[in-house]
């Protein structure tokens, strides 16, 4: 089986005019969101399902799509609203194609706001709606400010209490970004990077030794730059290796660079890989030197010669099991 366990909603064009109006009334007074017929969701989502179909993709994980989450937005209610509403047609997505879909939710997370209050959407999408995993933020502000409390900040821990309590892993995966000096592509690698070196600094894992963490985008720069971190928890005195930190956290395959692939492969290790693409979505492009769909991983990793028939199983599909209830 092959389970993508990197893939994002898509939407019918009457979801994002309520978002539109969101906007514009800044949730006052409370707009009634609009109710997406069955019939025009499966018209509407007729090319994700077939895109999937043709690479081979037997389950994907749906998450809303990060970039609009609009975690920044003021007054905080939209952020409630909106959130709530797509969270509400992932899972009508996943009942209408039960053998496909997972559901992994947004929190309403606004700047300056506690985090306990996102618990009760938290509760809401994993025991009413029936999601296996979440979508966290590291950085609610989106790039404008002030800087957000890392990962290993205690702010957090009410949200790793529930996420042990509901045994449901986290995808840390960044949104939109409001820098002049940051799209949100590099953002999202630039804040899975610090988010990182934030949870292994802290040494989480000792405090929420059962938290199911895996890093978005392949783990930003990280398993890219491991000397450089080895060397730094030397010269710290740290008693655990950071080869060892890391292997604490999992990863994904959402890269689409062959080159990269390998490397994280070899630095992690495919225990701790999952198989993700994101398709369809940023890497929907054909490669000009191959004629392939960039995010058309599935090829990529069962041409790398290093890892066993036993690995790729474990990157396709065991180690997303071990962490999500599919």
């Amino acid at each position: 089986m092959i389970i993508d366990s990197h893939g994002h909603v898509t939407l019918p064009p009457q979801a994002y005019e309520f978002q539109a109006k969101l906007l514009a009334s800044r949730g006052y007074p409370i707009l009634k969101p609009p109710v997406i017929s069955d019939e025009l969701m499966e018209k509407h989502m007729r090319k994700h399902v077939e895109t999937l179909r043709e690479v081979g993709t037997d389950v994907q994980l749906l998450s809303p799509r990060p970039y609009s989450v609009m975690h920044s937005i003021k007054p905080a209610r939209v952020v409630h609203m909106w959130t709530s509403y797509v969270n509400d047609l992932i899972a009508q997505q996943c009942r209408m194609y039960p053998d496909l879909f997972r559901g992994v939710a947004a929190l309403p997370q606004s700047p300056g706001v506690d985090i306990s209050d996102c618990l009760p959407e938290l509760e809401r999408c994993v025991k009413e709606l029936g999601f296996v995993g979440v979508q966290l933020n590291p950085d609610p502000t989106e790039g404008e400010g002030p800087e957000p409390k890392g990962l290993g900040d205690p702010y957090w821990y009410p949200l790793y209490e529930k996420l042990v309590e509901l045994d449901i892993p986290m995808l840390v995966h960044s949104a939109s970004c409001c820098s002049e000096r940051e799209s949100y592509t590099l953002h999202f690698i630039s804040e899975a990077s610090i988010a990182i070196m934030s949870l292994i600094d802290n040494q989480i894992f000792d405090t929420f030794p059962n938290l199911k963490v895996v890093i978005s985008h392949s783990g930003g720069a990280i398993p890219y730059h491991m000397g450089r971190f080895r060397a730094w928890r030397i010269r710290q005195g740290a008693e655990e290796s950071f080869d060892t930190s890391m292997k604490r956290l999992y990863f994904e395959t959402c890269n689409y660079s062959k080159d990269s692939l390998e490397l994280l492969l070899k630095v992690i290790g495919p225990d701790n890989v999952l198989f993700g693409t994101e398709n369809p979505g940023t890497g929907s492009a054909k490669d000009p030197v191959t004629g392939r769909m960039m995010d058309d991983l599935k090829p990529v990793i069962e041409s790398i010669d290093f890892l066993s028939d036993e690995d790729k199983q474990k990157v396709f599909e065991g180690n997303a099991r071990k962490l999500y209830r599919i």
